[in-house]
């Protein structure tokens, strides 16, 4: 008789049983802020308090969610906080673009993510990824945090930019760490709600790297209009080229068409990147949960060619991806601010108020999950994930700001996976001791440093 063992329970801070001090909740804001949070913050429907910066709600209750950010959508901007520390990265992009601005740039991009233009990226993923793998044939040690953080951008570069990104992608995962950071960063100025005049010193280490992906931007730009005016009809129909054709007086200003590209550079590829190592890390540390999904990739590649097809032939494969993103959101912490004061139900929403909606909690809530800290992708296979609240699952945001994207992740994850895994085994090591730290996404500090062998040439 088969005994499955226990299931893998991932690293993750534990729970404080007493509050910090003032410094010291600054000190592990600034540090790692999924440190932070209590015992009560993952039984409780919702937390109001206040105390630095002003009054804190922690959303848990999905009602709750649902509330802030679907039904009343309209009363609640993007918090202070979140916008102090993004804002100077990405502008008017379209995560931190609010109001027209927003509006302009999420109806320009749209056409860019309709289902035929995103099984239109299958084969061009397909084919980064057969060619990105061929590095392990060799098999040895790899850190597959940064390795993921490189094919993503291979991947990104081809289907929305047709590989023309200007710069070296080599040198573009480091600096993007690098980026994160400095400037990715909570900033305790900001915390303290300190007047902008103030120096941040978070955004003063990060200008010269902020200053090179403005130059990518520029430069990418450069060569797409100069491409334009050798030979109109050779321009590829792409994400750069939809941009620059949404420019003008009535659609987008050349600074935010700049401001969604390096949005889209800079953070298109990270979010998937990482959700993709902790996968293949969960994965290692749950041999047995491998297995099903190397049979079951084995098993829908020798018989459909057609990788548009994949994600809903893989459903354990998606399942082992969608649990990784549960304990490990990319984006753990979606920040509102509401314009005016609210109720709902008995509590209190006050204007100003920061209001945390966090995946990082939600996902390991006590009320919501059984065995929330365990990697069981059983709780996402089919017949399971039916029973799940929209709004306990929070890996691409919700309501009108949900990820523009989350189709074109999840297709480009599946794809990925199953080359992957189709061809290498991951295996941790000694050296295999990553702790999540949030540096606007949920990062393996330490990197993930893995064994690969070969499985099979397929």
């Amino acid at each position: 008789m088969d005994i499955q063992p226990a299931p893998f329970v991932p690293p993750a801070p534990k729970p404080r049983t007493t509050p910090p001090s003032t410094l010291e909740m600054i000190r592990i804001v600034y540090r790692n802020p999924l440190e932070l949070w209590g015992e009560h913050t993952y039984n409780e429907p919702w937390i109001s308090a206040s105390g630095v910066g002003g009054h804190l709600i922690v959303a848990n209750d999905p009602g709750l969610i649902r509330h802030v950010l679907v039904d009343n959508a309209k009363n609640y901007k993007m918090a202070t906080v979140r916008q102090k520390i993004l804002r100077p990265i990405l502008r008017d992009g379209l995560l931190t673009a609010e109001g027209e601005v927003w509006k302009r740039s999420r109806k320009a991009m749209a056409p860019v993510f309709t289902p035929r233009h995103i099984f239109g990226f299958a084969q061009p993923m397909l084919w980064r990824t057969r060619e990105f793998v061929t590095r392990y044939e060799a098999g040895g040690i790899s850190d597959i945090a940064h390795d993921m953080t490189l094919l993503t951008y291979d991947i990104l570069a081809e289907t929305l930019f047709s590989g023309e990104i200007a710069g070296v992608p080599g040198s573009f995962a480091n600096e993007i760490d690098r980026l994160f950071e400095t400037m990715g960063r909570v900033d305790p100025l900001d915390l303290l709600r300190a007047p902008d005049w103030l120096p941040r010193l978070t955004r003063i280490r990060g200008r010269k790297t902020m200053a090179y992906f403005r130059k990518i931007v520029t430069d990418t730009v450069k060569m797409r209009e100069e491409k334009f005016k050798r030979d109109p009809d050779a321009v590829p129909q792409d994400f750069l080229t939809l941009l620059l054709k949404a420019e003008g007086p009535d659609g987008l200003t050349r600074a935010e068409v700049e401001d969604n590209i390096i949005t889209f550079i800079g953070a298109g590829h990270e979010t998937t990147a990482r959700a993709l190592g902790w996968t293949l890390y969960c994965l290692a540390e749950s041999p047995w949960e491998r297995n099903r999904v190397e049979q079951e990739i084995d098993r829908v590649l020798a018989r459909e060619p057609d990788p548009t097809k994949w994600l809903d032939a893989m459903p354990f494969t998606r399942a082992a991806f969608d649990e990784a993103l549960r304990l490990y959101p990319p984006a753990p912490s979606i920040n509102r601010e509401p314009i005016e004061p609210e109720m709902w139900k008995d509590l209190y929403i006050p204007k100003h108020a920061a209001v945390l909606v966090m995946p990082w909690v939600v996902h390991r809530h006590r009320k919501l999950w059984d065995q929330p800290n365990a990697f069981l992708p059983e709780r996402f296979h089919p017949g399971n994930r039916e029973k799940i609240d929209r709004f306990q699952y929070l890996p691409f945001g919700a309501g009108p700001r949900v990820c523009i994207g989350a189709s074109f992740a999840m297709q480009e994850a599946i794809i990925a996976l199953a080359i992957i895994l189709s061809r290498f085994r991951f295996d941790t090591t000694a050296e295999t001791k990553p702790w999540p730290v949030q540096k606007l996404t949920t990062q393996p500090q330490g990197g993930l440093p893995m064994q690969v062998t070969p499985r099979q040439v397929w």
